[in-house]
């Protein structure tokens, strides 16, 4: 069941979306370049893993969705998007009402290994329980999940990126991140709406627990440690052979 704090929260975001949906992709411009790196990766390993079919998870207005479609001739690729007025957007652009539906990344309506592989770009930071969120998407997945996401804990200059590395070492960044946001746990701002701390390795474990490897990159300008330096990280989780 969902708390009244978080519906409320969905519901701020779900009406920032309905507002903002028509310069929905224009105010992700700045993403662009990292997206687009990361769908060039993914274009790349789908054929090595044998991929056949792609869920796309909160596709928005299903710009990747469409990418993934047309760069992957023969790949089933569906994008799921639960704000109405995003997908309306992608319909419009081309996309049949079978390639960008309705759904809750949270509660995916697939059985277990429905789709080769289940990626998200960018939507696990919006997500209340972004934990929740990717044990779904490896249990609808049967070979791969592909995650492209914010990594809260090397965004920033170093001083700023080494107080929030040593809070979450510490055990202490849910305090901080209370004190942040003033006891609301999210944020709002005009290009994202409202958005949660968040990073992709946050939920390493949830990866772990059914996939047999995982493979790192960064989506934007880093060092080798990509957790201490990445804005943003890209997460390739291969899982078992079923048997």
């Amino acid at each position: 069941m969902t708390s009244p704090d978080v519906a409320e929260q969905i519901r701020i975001q779900r009406e920032y979306y309905a507002q903002t949906a028509q310069s929905y992709d224009a105010m992700r411009s700045e993403e662009e370049a990292a997206f687009a790196l990361a769908t060039g990766f993914l274009c790349g390993v789908a054929p090595t893993l044998g991929v056949t079919s792609i869920l796309d998870v909160g596709a928005g207005t299903g710009a990747t969705t469409m990418k993934l479609r047309d760069r992957l001739p023969g790949v089933r690729v569906v994008g799921l998007e639960p704000v109405q007025e995003l997908r309306e957007v992608g319909h419009r652009r081309g996309l049949g009402p079978e390639e960008l539906i309705e759904g809750d990344a949270t509660r995916l309506a697939y059985p277990d290994g429905a789709f080769d592989l289940v990626c998200e770009f960018g939507a696990l930071h919006h997500i209340p329980d972004p934990a929740q969120a990717v044990r779904e998407m490896v249990r609808v997945a049967r070979k791969a999940v592909f995650i492209c996401d914010v990594n809260n804990f090397g965004q920033g200059g170093v001083v700023a990126r080494r107080v929030k590395q040593l809070a979450n070492t510490l055990g202490l960044w849910p305090l901080l991140d209370y004190i942040k946001t003033r006891g609301r746990g999210y944020s709002i701002c005009e290009g994202d709406g409202l958005f949660y701390s968040y990073s992709v390795f946050n939920n390493l474990r949830e990866l772990r627990a059914g996939c047999s490897s995982l493979h790192f990159m960064n989506s934007n300008d880093a060092g080798p440690d990509l957790y201490r330096t990445a804005p943003g990280a890209i997460v390739l989780g291969i899982k078992r052979p079923a048997g």
